[in-house]
């Protein structure tokens, strides 16, 4: 397989933006890395605080009156996997976008490629985090963080606490017109009550702190150092080049984010819309 660094690769450290538009931005990517040769990795945060549905999820799993109390918006991810509140402080996340013949055809073997920048950021960062050494139960199912933990993408720490270690990070991938998409949430700090309270059940917030743990808790650093280390790990995974996304790319995202992300019809009913090319 051809190195990643010999293919064109741009790294976008993006500005915060509501949660419709951070998932139609990555469709729009999908499309540039199709047609102008050009991959994409991201850092990315979300404004207002978002809570994402996974693509199968029940829109009756949300509390939609505390999100709407709390202003946190709501979109539906193209990934499977359970609803993750992404806080606007507490949540960092990142996307690689790439074609699906420039990486492996195996889906674990393609995590463990994708991941590989992500573990290299907590190295920097002093975080001891590893893939899950084994699974553990689901606590609460429709959270992605109560899930089962699943050792081929969610990321624990310490690494060396075993069975006993937080997860930190939840990772997932789908594919776009021959473009595998990965992207994923990284706990900068944790917001137990909104992460329990954004789900239509009684959870208590101990539940949260229990099972999940933060770079903050991990680490001690900035929240700012914490986004830069991460960027600058993807950026040497790929030897990508600083950018921005285009003028075009911003318009499309922003079309799809009002036809799809953010329609009640995608959000509560995984109603798919017609498609509109750029």
């Amino acid at each position: 397989m051809t190195s990643l660094a010999d293919r064109d690769w741009r790294l976008i450290r993006d500005d915060p933006r509501d949660g419709a538009t951070q998932m139609a931005i990555e469709e729009v990517a999908a499309e540039t890395a199709l047609e102008d040769d050009l991959r994409t990795v991201r850092v990315y945060s979300w404004e207002p605080s978002t809570l994402s549905l996974g693509y199968r999820q029940a829109a009756d799993t949300v509390d939609w009156e505390f999100c709407e109390r709390e202003g946190i918006d709501v979109t539906r991810r193209q990934t499977g996997g359970g609803g993750i509140y992404h806080d606007r402080y507490a949540d960092i996340s990142y996307t690689i976008v790439a074609p699906a013949d420039e990486v492996p055809g195996n889906l674990m073997a393609c995590y463990e490629l994708f991941c590989e920048p992500i573990l290299a950021a907590f190295d920097r960062m002093g975080v001891d985090a590893a893939f899950a050494s084994a699974e553990q139960d689901a606590i609460y199912q429709p959270s992605c963080y109560l899930r089962d933990i699943n050792p081929a993408h969610d990321i624990v720490a310490p690494a060396s606490a075993g069975a006993d270690a937080g997860k930190i990070s939840g990772n997932a991938q789908y594919r776009q017109r021959d473009v595998v998409i990965q992207h994923g949430s990284i706990s900068y700090d944790l917001e137990p009550r909104k992460h329990a309270g954004v789900f239509d059940t009684d959870l208590d917030e101990s539940t949260f702190t229990d099972r999940v743990t933060s770079i903050r808790e991990q680490a001690g650093i900035d929240r700012s150092e914490a986004v830069d280390a991460i960027a600058n790990s993807l950026q040497d995974w790929c030897d990508a080049e600083e950018s921005a996304w285009r003028d075009d790319e911003l318009e499309a995202a922003r079309d799809l984010a009002d036809r799809k992300f953010g329609s009640d019809a995608w959000v509560r009913d995984r109603e798919v819309l017609e498609a509109s090319g750029r």
